[in-house]
């Protein structure tokens, strides 16, 4: 696994399920062209997004491709049911398919979620499965107990198919550090690959930093980050954590902004640079909704960033102190 991920840019499909707006078939498609046109070739999803919608389009746009080209990775946690329900208006994917999503970490449950995108993705195989939202954002105080479901369901499951060379690795995809943490804390577990979104970038890196990066670094646990420009406020948007910024956290843009405007830099380039400069993460993946994103997240991998930036965002308090300076290739 680590030779298949290697300080990657992957593409990660949340918006192709209508995030906050419906987007044409055509535009869903042609953006993951697009990434293939400039070189991606590490794919993410979930029957989350969209109630499938985001897997059934990546299914479609990489039917053309040499299944041998790509890497592909899903989340279980989730299955459809054949059941209708609209989604609420103010959700994520209000846009997104009306099957009921229902939640379930359990064994039976997670071999019922991978035969359902096996299907929707139009594939034989996955590379790497996540345990999707385990997690208190999601569960609340409730989030101990599905982990528990978790630990003696789908994590036993996964641990078993990787054993049995069905899948590559497995491991937690989550927007909080605390689950991975446990995760890793269990012997029986053994993950090897966690996707954590929106804990390691410019906005919000103490916590991963501190504790869980080393530790990864430690017990040999690759993380894919997603997220890096936190649901999309640090390139212009105005979401923070899939929800409206906070006026807080929009002065914390506008300094990050103002620093890079005085070196000639891009915010973007900055953000994505500065989440795969740590040794634990193995790849990055900005979501992305419209072709022309692709083309703009290939540019700021390149761009020349100064040590002198970085040197400034520490001493601005905008940067940890012992976050690791992103090195030019």
């Amino acid at each position: 696994m680590n030779n298949i991920l290697n300080g990657t840019l992957g593409f990660g499909t949340a918006p192709l399920g209508n995030m906050y707006r419906d987007i044409p078939e055509e535009e869903a498609l042609a953006t993951v062209d697009a990434a293939w046109e400039h070189g991606i070739r590490y794919f993410d999803t979930a029957p989350f997004y969209g109630a499938g919608l985001a897997e059934l389009r990546l299914g479609k746009a990489l039917d053309k491709y040499n299944r041998e080209d790509y890497v592909l990775s899903t989340k279980v946690g989730r299955y459809m049911l054949d059941e209708k329900e609209k989604p609420s208006s103010g959700e994520l994917f209000e846009h997104g398919r009306d099957n009921k999503v229902v939640t379930d970490y359990s064994a039976d449950a997670t071999l019922r979620s991978i035969e359902q995108s096996l299907e929707r993705l139009n594939t034989d195989r996955l590379d790497f499965v996540y345990v999707h939202d385990v997690s208190p954002d999601f569960h609340g105080d409730e989030w101990l107990s599905h982990f528990e479901t978790a630990r003696t369901g789908a994590f036993r499951e996964l641990t078993r198919l990787r054993e049995e060379g069905v899948i590559k690795s497995w491991g937690l995809g989550v927007n909080r550090c605390e689950p991975i943490e446990l995760t890793m804390e269990l012997e029986e577990a053994n993950p090897d690959l966690c996707l954590l979104a929106g804990r390691y970038t410019l906005l919000s890196h103490e916590q991963a930093l501190q504790r869980l990066l080393p530790r990864a670094v430690k017990q040999n646990v690759k993380i894919v980050a997603g997220g890096p420009y936190n649901s999309g406020v640090l390139v212009g948007g105005s979401h923070y954590e899939y929800a409206e910024a906070s006026p807080e956290i929009v002065e914390r843009v506008k300094r990050i902004q103002h620093i890079a405007d005085s070196y000639g830099i891009s915010v973007k380039a900055a953000a994505l640079q500065f989440t795969l400069a740590h040794p634990a993460v193995a790849a990055a993946i900005p979501g992305g909704s419209r072709p022309e994103r692709i083309k703009e997240d290939q540019d700021a991998l390149k761009e020349d960033i100064p040590a002198s930036f970085w040197q400034e965002m520490r001493e601005q308090k905008i940067i940890a102190l012992e976050a690791p300076t992103p090195v030019q290739k």
